[in-house]
């Protein structure tokens, strides 16, 4: 079994998004690296070289080389294709529970267009339920984050905290941010609570 299975980065078998990145590197945990930007910029090199590289893999293989950041750099626990109560419709790429904000949430595209604009809807129907919550798009493409970054400033992208560069020094700042969470497993959500609670037993025993 690889370690993306084990870790459950993955689910099933010949998932060839999973081999491909299995035969960039023997182990992602033994991959050096100084700073979290460089981690990425080493498996995306890699990636764009390998023979199999095409654009209907990008985005899996981009997730998983967060995943696997996030795994190094121990930030946990992490959540991949996570759905939240009360929040429906929406399945988010990478997420973590803080004690602080709540859920943390990383949408990651490999390049934006207008793609943008479904990571701020969800970022919007996340914020609804939990207003604390932070929402960060993360991508490769440099101009296009300028470009949503100049959206965030003016008012247009409303539910985006940040944009940013995976290959950047902005993104080795927002990991440095994020450690300073006290993350834990989300609460398990009781949907009514009430003292007051009138049930037909209590009806049956009224005297």
């Amino acid at each position: 079994m690889n370690k993306l299975n084990q870790l459950g980065i993955t689910i099933g078998k010949d998932n060839k998004a999973e081999i491909v990145f299995d035969s960039l590197f023997p182990s992602f945990m033994d991959v050096i690296y100084k700073k979290p930007s460089e981690y990425i910029k080493i498996y995306w090199d890699a990636f764009e070289k390998h023979p199999e590289s095409n654009n209907n893999l990008n985005g899996k293989i981009f997730e998983y080389v967060l995943a696997t950041l996030f795994v190094r750099e121990n930030i946990l626990p992490l959540y991949m294709s996570a759905k939240v109560a009360f929040v429906p419709n929406v399945i988010y790429d990478l997420m973590f529970y803080t004690a602080e904000r709540g859920p943390i949430c990383i949408s990651a595209k490999t390049s934006l267009r207008e793609r943008y604009k479904q990571a701020d809807l969800e970022a919007i129907a996340l914020k609804y339920v939990h207003r604390k919550a932070l929402s960060y798009l993360v991508t490769l493409g440099e101009n296009e984050a300028r470009s949503v970054k100049a959206k965030i400033k003016s008012g247009d992208v409303i539910g985006l905290d940040n944009v940013i560069v995976a290959t950047s020094d902005e993104f080795n700042e927002l990991i440095k941010e994020l450690k300073e969470f006290q993350f834990s497993e989300p609460p398990t959500v009781k949907v009514i609570e009430s003292n007051q609670i009138i049930t037909p037993e209590k009806v049956l025993n009224l005297k």
